[in-house]
């Protein structure tokens, strides 16, 4: 936990466009010697005053993503903290050194990271120009980017834990700058702001259990499209043929349209286990043509019924933590800080404006998240913690990897390599490792194929073996890496 935790806060430097302490974040955790999993929620609640009547009277259908109100507050700092005292061996001080280090000291921009700064530095606002644009344009990669307000911030946790960050001057910081931007947050927001342990839930595929955070979280949508999966014969397909790419697609249209009818703050919910239910998942399977395309989702489930980073750890004595930590979009709202440079997430555009939906936003309530850590079991043994970033795509990504390893008897590494597809906004996107053939005769089936203009999604993975042997694996689309030591 403890390198889970210094390894995770230290990425906020390293890929400062993808996380930060102004984040959330979702964790796993199998403990040494069980192969019992545990859920921690890292997601920050609405402001207690946040309305979307009042987001609907000045004229807006959706959450403005650029704006406070998207801003819901941050829920990582906590968890980290809580997790440390619960599980670490090492304390917040020792654990955090190495962040506090490189803000201060500096760090490399990678490539690819440079990459994403210069798509997504449009984004940056106000405060955040001057704190992550310091020379007016995007670093270019081997630059040093640095942040010692945050080193700052990051020493007052280290001493004094969570209420450093929610109360006090850095809570004052935050507050000042969302209000002066029209937030509606209030000091009594940041200083309630706490995790909760909850129960995973989980699904089988082929003897194999995929284990998910629950709601908010949208890991649900996961064990729905395998689930759903499990309907068709996929083993006997090619993994990147048309048939197999054709029917995933499908059924990512329908599982999505499920997830953002259904998941919501789980007090929210009607019935939290609805996208889980096998029967749910035969219903929708049954409206998968395996010759033709479904042209619109729209109400045809309610005829059934109603830029992120991740890092996984195992240690010695085998306790395996999967995490995944985010600010949403490319550097979140766009809105720092002002004396501490602390960049908020936007997760607030998760909410809905739709009244009466789950997921409408509302005080206090948390929005429906992307991100998802996962881990497998096999025979009640935990087999490997992974994760897939790329915003929407994980569930599908979840999906992908599993039925990689299960239909297509791919080892970690070969099934994180390959190449992806992923439908969404009316488009099937390619990665380019597809046959061009392939993209002809998805296009003959019906589909708006298109080819991606970057990578899509991450992935990290270790193998537990049941010899002790662990095996490690990490996405070439990202910069990261396995490490044993």
């Amino acid at each position: 936990m403890d390198a889970a935790i210094a390894g995770a806060v230290l990425l906020g430097f390293c890929e400062p466009q993808m996380t930060g302490l102004g984040g959330d974040c979702f964790v796993l955790l199998s403990p040494a010697g069980s192969d019992d999993i545990h859920a921690l929620n890292g997601s920050g609640h609405a402001a207690q005053h946040a309305s979307a009547e009042n987001l609907r009277a000045q004229g807006h259908q959706t959450v403005p993503v650029a704006s406070a109100h998207a801003v819901s507050v941050p829920g990582a700092v906590g968890a980290f903290c809580q997790l440390s005292q619960d599980w670490g061996a090492l304390g917040l001080d020792r654990v955090l050194a190495p962040a506090i280090h490189y803000a201060e000291a500096g760090v490399p921009v990678a490539p690819r990271v440079a990459l994403d700064w210069q798509k997504d530095q449009s984004r940056l606002q106000t405060h955040g120009l001057r704190f992550f644009l310091p020379e007016g344009t995007a670093p270019k990669a081997g630059q040093m980017f640095r942040a010692p307000g945050q080193a700052d911030v990051l020493r007052r946790i280290a001493k004094n834990g969570a209420k450093a960050f929610y109360e006090g001057e850095v809570a004052d910081d935050m507050l000042q700058t969302l209000r002066a931007m029209g937030g509606v947050h209030q000091a009594e927001d940041f200083a309630s702001e706490k995790p909760d342990y909850t129960t995973p839930i989980s699904g089988d595929y082929k003897g194999t259990e995929l284990v998910e955070h629950p709601p908010n979280a949208q890991g649900a949508t996961a064990i729905l499209m395998l689930n759903m999966l499990s309907h068709f014969n996929l083993d006997g397909l090619d993994p990147f043929g048309t048939q197999r790419t054709h029917i995933e697609a499908e059924i990512a249209k329908l599982a999505y349209d499920a997830r953002n009818r259904f998941i919501a703050d789980p007090r929210h919910m009607a019935r939290e286990d609805y996208l889980t239910d096998p029967k749910t998942a035969a219903a929708l399977a049954a409206l998968v043509n395996p010759a033709s395309v479904i042209r619109s989702v729209d109400r045809i489930t309610e005829t059934v019924h109603k830029d992120t980073i991740y890092i996984t750890v195992v240690d010695k004595d085998r306790m395996a933590v999967s995490l995944i930590y985010s600010i949403f979009n490319g550097f979140g709202s766009g809105i720092a800080s002002e004396k501490f440079g602390i960049l908020f997430q936007n997760r607030g555009a998760g909410f809905n404006l739709t009244p009466g939906h789950p997921n409408e936003l509302g005080g206090g309530k948390r929005p429906m998240h992307t991100i998802i850590p996962g881990m497998l079991r096999q025979n009640q043994r935990v087999l490997m913690p992974f994760g897939v970033m790329g915003g929407q795509y994980q569930s599908n990504g979840h999906a992908r990897f599993v039925s990689n390893m299960i239909d297509f008897d791919m080892d970690p590494q070969a099934a994180i390599d390959a190449p992806r597809s992923f439908f969404e906004n009316g488009t099937l996107n390619l990665e380019t490792g597809y046959d061009p053939k392939t993209a002809a005769e998805l296009t003959d089936l019906g589909h708006t194929v298109g080819w991606a203009d970057a990578p899509i999604g991450g992935a990290q993975a270790i193998e537990c073996h049941a010899s002790g042997v662990l095996e490690g694996a990490s996405d070439p689309r990202k910069d990261g890496c396995a490490l044993g030591y």
